[in-house]
């Protein structure tokens, strides 16, 4: 939903070795570190700027809000418009079954079916 396109924040010198790749951004430390500069032809560094606005925030990709559902009680405070459910984890395999049945009389997307 965002519709502004952000760079990929890999740690650098990712490219450079096999076992970083896989390891999520750590902000450069180093006193001469070009990353941490902010040199024009160095890899970017995350920062606020790069923020989906408000309006799209903690947003499913399909434009609905999240609502993290237990038992089908929970299914009557949501919105079909605008939510979409989750069936918690610890949920079981009958439990999760009525809720998915109820959600689909009630024209509610299940995020996890």
């Amino acid at each position: 939903m965002n519709p502004r396109k952000k760079p990929k924040f890999l740690r650098p010198m990712a490219e450079a070795y096999r076992r970083l790749r896989k390891v999520k951004w750590r902000r450069q430390r180093g006193s001469q570190s070009k990353v941490r500069k902010k040199l024009k032809s160095k890899r970017k560094m995350p920062s606020p700027g790069y923020g989906a606005p408000k309006a799209l925030r903690y947003l499913h990709p399909s434009g609905l809000k999240e609502v993290l559902v237990f038992n089908l009680k929970d299914l009557e405070k949501v919105n079909p418009e605008k939510e979409a459910i989750r069936i918690a984890h610890r949920v079981g395999k009958k439990k999760r079954s009525e809720i998915v049945k109820k959600a689909e009389e009630m024209k509610i997307k299940v995020l996890n079916p």
